[in-house]
């Protein structure tokens, strides 16, 4: 009876990693059209290198494992830094990013120069509370070194259920080694915009720090609350903005601009989708602080005040990204974050790799104390609103 059931394990084995082969062979069949003759060399090579490895390799592998690798390196073949595949957990803190509640640190992070960096610390939130600050460096999350570890993979890292422990290697930016930190996860709901009248004048003050389903509601809670105020021209500041949901920009542009295009995407077949706002917009004295770190939907957002001319644009130019993901639902909870589209902003110009010029060229001096970009927005603005 043994013998029977290892014999009938064996042929259930066989047949269950045949099937897969099969599947894989069936979706790059469909794939590709049906069109084989050029392909048919390197697939077989996949099916090849599939069971070679299920009968030949050292350890038995798992064939779940080996799938999700084949999806992983097809996606990283494409040579895309946005492009990714999410398995289960990284693709769960993603949705929760996009609606802005989660389990987690309280930090607002991005890329630059291959290494993960703080852009902005919440206040009374776990990361505050152990001295984290903006432009820190985050070089390793429980022990494994994030250098060069794409954004979405890394924020996965970071957050987890609600009281577990986290611990970070963290280089502060005037420190020559980074300091160990262990951080105990709270539930975070992130605000994204916050404004303010500045101090002895009619200009209000706005800023975005990244975009989600929150953001267009939030932005017209502040601009409420400062028109209550009296508000007579407004600085609109998206620097160290990473982007986020392109239908949260599109909405908190109608705020922003005339009736007419926000922004025209582009699909590889052909087809354009243009995304445009009505005509009940602020039509106050605007400034736009813009910086080399301002992407993505932020550069949606700056591009199409640039081109209605409703505001001056004031910094650096921006980031340059001028793609958008799509986010698809697999199996198994996971997820693939595939580009599929470049944008164009109102005046269709294609900003990728180049990013938006501002109209007022000001770079921040760092070894000088103040703000010297918001500064000349404020000069900019006053001359239009008058003292």
């Amino acid at each position: 009876m043994r013998g029977y059931n290892r014999q009938g394990s064996r042929f259930s084995k066989i047949a269950i990693w045949l099937t897969v082969l099969a599947l894989i062979f069936f979706v790059f069949y469909a794939a590709t059209g049906g069109i084989l003759s050029s392909n048919y060399k390197q697939l077989g090579n996949l099916v090849k290198v599939f069971s070679l490895i299920r009968t030949q390799y050292i350890e038995e592998a798992n064939t779940a494992n080996l799938v999700d690798g084949a999806i992983r390196g097809m996606v990283e073949a494409l040579d895309d830094p946005y492009s990714v595949y999410l398995d289960a957990d990284t693709f769960k803190q993603l949705e929760e990013q996009i609606r802005g509640s989660f389990g987690g640190l309280g930090i607002l992070v991005g890329v630059k120069d291959e290494l993960l960096t703080v852009v902005r610390v919440y206040e009374d939130t776990p990361a505050y509370r152990e001295g984290v600050q903006a432009g820190d460096r985050i070089t390793e999350i429980d022990g494994r070194d994030v250098r060069g570890v794409d954004l979405e993979t890394a924020i996965g890292l970071m957050r987890g259920p609600v009281g577990t422990k986290i611990e970070l290697a963290v280089l502060h930016e005037d420190k020559d080694e980074p300091v160990q930190l262990e951080i105990i996860r709270e539930e975070i709901s992130v605000p994204t915009v916050d404004g303010e009248m500045l101090p002895d004048s009619r200009i209000g003050y706005m800023l975005i720090a990244q975009f989600n389903e929150k953001t267009p509601d939030e932005v017209l809670d502040i601009l409420a609350n400062l028109r209550d105020q009296g508000m007579r021209g407004l600085i609109l500041d998206l620097r160290d903005n990473p982007g986020g949901e392109l239908g949260a920009a599109t909405r908190v542009a109608d705020n922003f601009v005339p009736k007419g295009p926000i922004v025209y995407i582009d699909y590889r077949s052909g087809d354009e989708d243009v995304k445009s706002a009505d005509d009940n917009y602020l039509q106050l004295p605007l400034a736009v602080l813009v910086n080399e770190n301002s992407a993505s939907a932020a550069e949606i957002l700056a591009g199409a005040i640039k081109d209605t001319e409703t505001g001056v644009l004031v910094g650096t130019t921006t980031f340059g990204k001028g793609v958008v993901q799509t986010v698809f639902p697999l199996g198994n909870g996971a997820g693939l974050k595939l580009t599929t589209a470049r944008y164009l902003t109102p005046d269709k110009n294609d900003i990728h790799e180049k990013g938006v010029g501002p109209d007022v060229v000001v770079k921040n001096v760092e070894d000088l104390p103040g703000d010297e970009q918001l500064d000349r927005a404020v000069e900019l603005v006053k001359e239009k609103v008058g003292k």
